[in-house]
């Protein structure tokens, strides 16, 4: 009777244990950098759905500079370049890329090719987060920069890429989850002209970066 106790007290302080183990998980108190990595990928999984759906709309590329309100600005719906798809994409996810970039940009100008490429002085929320190198730097330092490799498995779903197509042209696009039937790799929904596509285009230019971003609340950088 005895052990039967004892083996029913041990029991009862696994399950215990296993509890407490599971309380930061199921804490809302707790912030994104602080969940397991699976919260990570069901934002990473939503974002790849969005960019998807994003095919089913007609939007005309159009790199006009256009005045836009602020925070939560725009272009017309029915124009917009590749970063657009990224921005839109977030926005889904209630992340507001004009307003993120902005703020890390006026405390971190010097960091942002701002004034080196562009001869600019201050922060311009209508075009700053439109720009793909401003992307690349505000992704490298509010997420995860990941390693380039030529390794079609290295590139995930919801996961960011920017090219140079060639005479320092940039270009970004969002990794998704459909594959190509020809190749087995996942596909790319981006805008390089005829608007928002999914394509088998991940080594079709040279690659300049690779990023995982999970909103303001998922930053890593710390």
């Amino acid at each position: 009777m005895a052990k039967a106790s004892a083996a029913a007290s041990n029991i009862l302080s696994m399950r215990s244990l296993a509890a407490l183990a599971l309380l930061p998980l199921l804490s809302p108190a707790f912030a994104l950098p602080q969940t397991p990595p699976g919260a990570h990928q069901v934002f990473l999984e939503k974002l790849s759905v969005a960019a998807t759906q994003r095919t089913h709309l007609s939007v005309r590329y159009d790199s006009a500079y256009v005045r836009i309100p602020y925070p939560n600005g725009d272009v017309p719906a029915d124009t917009g370049v590749c970063t657009d798809e990224i921005i839109r994409s977030y926005r889904v996810l209630g992340v507001d890329l004009q307003k993120e970039v902005h703020e890390d940009m006026e405390k971190n100008f010097s960091a942002y090719p701002n004034q080196r490429r562009w001869m600019l002085a201050r922060t311009d929320t209508n075009i700053d987060h439109r720009r793909v190198p401003n992307l690349r730097v505000f992704f490298s330092r509010k997420g995860e920069s990941l390693a380039i490799t030529s390794r079609a498995e290295d590139y995930l779903p919801g996961e960011l890429v920017t090219w140079d197509l060639g005479g320092s042209v940039p270009h970004i696009g969002i990794v998704v989850n459909k594959k190509s039937r020809d190749s087995g790799r996942f596909l790319i929904e981006h805008n390089i002209g005829a608007g928002p596509k999914m394509e088998d285009v991940l080594f079709s230019w040279k690659i300049t970066g690779h990023y995982r971003y999970f909103g303001p609340g998922g930053d890593t950088s710390h």
